[in-house]
């Protein structure tokens, strides 16, 4: 699917969550940071590339 410009101007406030997921029956596992739009069920983003906010820093 392409992507394409919202109709509504984004929303200038965003939710964050941070997880920590383990996978291979508990043998290895990762932090990872959501940040979703609070008015836009399908405007998210998830990755797995940051550990802490205070390490990017």
């Amino acid at each position: 699917m392409p992507s394409q410009p919202a109709d509504d101007p984004p929303s200038a406030e965003l939710r964050s969550e941070a997880y920590h997921i383990t996978v291979d029956d508990g043998s290895d596992s990762f932090c990872a940071l959501s940040l979703e739009s609070p008015d836009n069920d399908e405007a998210w983003l998830i990755s797995d590339t940051v550990t802490s906010l205070d390490s990017m820093r």
